[in-house]
């Protein structure tokens, strides 16, 4: 019998810590994310996130987070993707670890956003989940950068990146909602992760993998279309600045687990 993992296979990936356990957010799930959101995420007037998702009125909420999720998936494409994960607790889901790349298999590079809910803050666990997820990109999906941004005002997130071996990685100005903030952006690899004392268990990545497309390439290899012409975002790619540069994507400016982190510090 077709299950649901062989029709999506991303619902397959779980990775375990010592603590948590981070799985693709199903339908099912969106009651009990949607409550740990509204439980509160951030002190009112302190907005972390690119997008202030948090502070639209309270019936936009449900519908807003269902739409973004649906969206990610019907978005989900080799050249471009956002896998977002529940992050469960002692059996309940607290919040959500996303992240995504674009062109990857030429850029080996992603990005990664979060939130938690606010009374579950303070004990480790966005370190916890970020170190998740960049041990997945660099032990499983190969990638060779992982990148993240806060608002500079925002040390907690910025603590968990600076405790994780992210080096900065330069500063813009933007609007976030009606305000203005300065971004700072970080950077890790491979070589500077600080990686946890406990080891990464990983289900479900070769289904996930292959789903994306994700393979690894030797160096200097272009990466095809179908028909055997070079990938559009190949192209658009050798038109942008170096990957040190780190421009966010458009997909983790607008998330509702925005690449900026929560005030918890993820």
């Amino acid at each position: 019998m077709t299950s649901l993992t062989d029709i999506w296979p991303a619902f397959g990936l779980i990775l375990t810590t010592p603590r948590l356990q981070l799985k693709p957010v199903q339908d099912t799930d969106l009651p009990a994310l949607l409550d740990a959101a509204r439980s509160g995420i951030h002190e009112p007037g302190r907005n972390p996130f690119g997008v202030p998702w948090t502070e639209v009125p309270e019936e936009e909420l449900g519908p807003n987070m269902a739409r973004w999720h649906w969206t990610c998936r019907s978005t989900t494409t080799p050249e471009k993707w956002t896998l977002l994960l529940g992050i469960w607790h002692d059996g309940e889901i607290i919040g959500c670890q996303d992240v995504s790349a674009r062109n990857f298999n030429f850029l080996k590079t992603v990005g990664t956003g979060s939130w938690l809910k606010q009374s579950i803050q303070g004990r480790g666990l966005g370190k916890e989940m970020r170190a998740a997820v960049v041990s997945y990109a660099f032990d499983h999906l190969g990638a060779e950068v992982a990148e993240s941004e806060a608002a500079a005002w925002n040390e907690k997130s910025l603590g968990v990146s600076r405790s994780l071996g992210y080096e900065l990685n330069g500063t813009y100005r933007t609007n976030w909602g009606p305000k203005v903030e300065e971004v700072q952006r970080v950077r890790l690899t491979p070589e500077t992760f600080k990686r946890p004392d406990w080891t990464l268990k990983v289900e479900g990545h070769e289904l996930f993998a292959k789903f994306l497309g994700i393979h690894q390439e030797a160096k200097g290899d272009i990466p095809t279309r179908r028909d055997g012409g070079p990938s559009a975002t190949y192209a658009r790619a050798r038109l942008r600045p170096p990957v040190g540069s780190a421009s966010p994507t458009r997909a983790q400016r607008r998330s509702p687990s925005d690449r900026s982190g929560a005030a918890g510090g993820v």
